[in-house]
């Protein structure tokens, strides 16, 4: 049987790839900088995803008898070809549980002199950020609007030229739940306006330097790294001396809206690799949007190494969880949520999160059956088998025979 090459199907390939910086330039980072477990991995992860490195399946055309190789994904949350799939189940499970109110779109951004000490701490304080906006907005909750109100929070810790940004992005209810002897009953915020700006940006600094400072009294911060001899106190005396940001604004047109602006980042890190524009040189061409000049794109360039460390400072801990849920939005209120529907008048159990079918899915996103045959165009592919990882010699024998190509699904 004649095989022929693999030609993609169901989504363009992008010129670039991270994979492509990490293979040429991982070697001249790894001179500079020291590689944590977790960033080896993430490395490996990516540079490994869809090729034959992770194994995957041979499918051939019952009309025409072509034969195609497609490997498998390595499904790791920071690599950029994987978890659109993941991302839309959980754009679906959200929506599926908004009530029928405004949402406000809530940031809380840190003040950058704290950059180099999450570096060494990452976990500390990324939980101490989680604690100190949320604790503020459900305080804030219960003093403004009487009552509970539901909140989902989404760490992001990069900026558009993959600077270190940490903030927190969050949902939260325009209104909240209150419960009485008397009764419950659901009350609303004021049109437009959900909590005063700026006394809330004070508190929450207060609370999160306050946090900080009991960090470092108990011992629980490593001073480690270029963090060695810093002076905690002073650092925490000269970030309260100054305005903290952070935005509230009403759910654009809709609070579906918001969800699927975060549902960007939710399964992976901070760049696509259709942001690529060259790598070579030495150095790597990105596009960006400059949100101090109203948005506009602009090219980045960067040297390759710095590309790498800029990149990796995005790699969360293990098993890190950047996506919490707070109030009414906890798992554990489900109950106090069908109360809100039902004082908002709407009738019926919550409605289960629809469970998308992969395939289906997938047609509604692309603009060709990913199944059907790329050589004819007439067959639906067939799985024939699968194979596990493949050894240098089994690459070098595909190669030989022209099928060592990478069948791209979008995933």
């Amino acid at each position: 049987m004649l095989l022929k090459p693999f030609v993609n199907v169901g989504t363009v390939k992008p010129e670039y790839e991270v994979a492509d910086v990490f293979r040429g330039y991982g070697e001249a980072y790894q001179r500079e900088y020291q590689v944590t477990y977790q960033q080896a991995k993430v490395i490996t992860a990516i540079m490994q995803c869809r090729t034959a490195a992770l194994g995957g399946h041979v499918e051939e055309c019952p009309v025409c008898g072509g034969v195609r190789i497609c490997y498998n994904p390595c499904d790791n949350r920071h690599c950029p070809k994987c978890g659109a799939f993941e991302k839309a189940q959980w754009l679906e499970a959200r929506k599926a549980s908004l009530l029928p109110i405004p949402y406000f779109h809530v940031v809380f951004t840190t003040d950058h002199a704290i950059n180099p000490l999450v570096r060494a701490n990452q976990k500390a304080i990324y939980d101490l950020l989680f604690q100190a906006a949320t604790e503020t907005l459900k305080a804030y909750g219960r003093e403004y609007l009487g009552g509970e109100i539901g909140v989902t929070a989404v760490l992001h810790t990069w900026g558009e030229d993959l600077g270190e940004h940490i903030h927190l992005h969050c949902i939260v209810t325009g209104g909240a739940l209150q419960e009485t002897e008397k009764g419950a009953r659901w009350q609303p915020c004021l049109e437009g306006f959900l909590f005063p700006i700026v006394k809330l940006s004070r508190d929450y600094r207060d609370a999160f330097c306050e946090g900080l400072a009991r960090l470092h009294r108990r011992g629980e911060l490593k001073l480690v790294g270029e963090c060695e001899g810093l002076e905690v106190k002073a650092l925490v005396a000269e970030m309260r001396a100054k305005k903290w940001e952070v935005y509230i604004k009403e759910a654009y047109a809709s609070p579906e809206q918001v969800y699927d602006y975060l549902g960007r980042y939710v399964n992976r890190i901070a760049l696509s690799n259709y942001r690529l524009v060259a790598i070579g040189g030495g150095k790597v061409s990105f596009t960006y949007h400059d949100n101090k000049n109203g948005g506009q794109e602009k090219l980045m360039i960067l040297t390759a190494v710095e590309f790498i460390r800029r990149f990796l400072l995005h790699v969360l801990p293990r098993r890190y969880v950047r996506i919490r849920y707070y109030g009414l939005h906890h798992s554990s209120k489900r109950a106090a949520l069908m109360l809100c529907r039902k004082l908002l008048g709407l009738r019926g159990p919550l409605p289960p999160a629809p469970q998308l079918v992969f395939m289906e899915w997938l047609l509604s996103v692309v603009e060709k059956d990913p199944r059907l045959c790329p050589f004819c165009g007439q067959g639906v592919m067939v799985r024939r088998g699968e194979f596990g990882p493949l050894s240098a010699l089994w690459l070098w024998v595909l190669a030989l025979l022209g099928i060592a190509t990478l069948g791209r699904v979008v995933r």
